[in-house]
């Protein structure tokens, strides 16, 4: 998963405020949010997302007529989430221009999986590969190039490389990445996490007792560097 950048709409504060949560639980950072059609176009020609979720029922200007401006002047995703899902309003939805509609109320899951789906078509192979000092990792295959020897990631590792990843440059907390392995229930897995930053260090530094991409940050958690101008 990459960094997207993904606008939010929904004039119930309760269920922006949910999808929010949801969308940071599940790596993603660049989170905008607008609670009325007009400040959704705002938002969208001033910070230009690469998606948008938007709820079709508002009351100063509907998700329908928010979407069509939208698309006077750009293609960017669109999701559209009805409270009705009835065939009209999926219809004409899709005519005006959606990528895809969701129904309230919606399984967590479903919509990440809708939003991965779009943003797979939207936007192939964008950023799959991830040039850090001594290797390169490919996001899509889960696997690391370092000294013309092809290593494979586990799957906690991939969890941890990429929301490190998401984050590059940035500290990462050792309570948020040990939720990303281990779940909401996450205490006391502490040494957990560090038998894994170990495993992924040997993989992805070219002298894992000597880290220059993977760095601890003291008390705080972790922090992944790219190699320059890599991003």
């Amino acid at each position: 998963m990459t960094d997207y950048k993904i606008l939010l709409v929904d004039d119930d504060q309760g269920l922006l405020e949910m999808l929010v949560s949801i969308f940071r639980r599940a790596g993603y950072t660049h989170l905008l949010t607008a609670s009325t059609g007009e400040d959704a176009l705002r938002i969208r020609e001033k910070e230009q997302p690469d998606m948008i979720v938007l709820d079709v029922m508002m009351p100063d200007m509907d998700g329908f007529a928010v979407l069509r401006a939208i698309r006077r002047t750009s293609r960017v995703p669109v999701l559209m989430l009805t409270a009705r899902g009835e065939a009209e309003d999926r219809i004409e939805g899709l005519e005006i221009g959606a990528d895809d509609y969701l129904a309230k109320p919606f399984l967590p899951k479903e919509l990440l999986l809708r939003v991965n789906a779009i943003l797979s078509r939207a936007y192939p192979n964008r950023e799959e590969m991830v040039e850090l000092s001594g290797s390169t990792v490919d996001l899509a295959s889960a696997m690391v190039w370092k000294n013309g020897e092809q290593l494979s990631l586990t799957a906690k590792e991939f969890q941890l490389f990429e929301k490190l990843y998401q984050n590059a440059g940035r500290i990462v907390t050792t309570g948020i990445l040990c939720e990303t392995i281990c779940g909401e229930f996450w205490q006391g897995y502490e040494s957990t996490l560090s038998t894994h930053i170990r495993h992924l260090r040997e993989k992805i530094e070219e002298n894992p007792s000597r880290p220059v991409s993977l760095l601890t940050v003291k008390g705080l958690g972790y922090r992944l560097n790219l190699k320059e101008g890599s991003r």
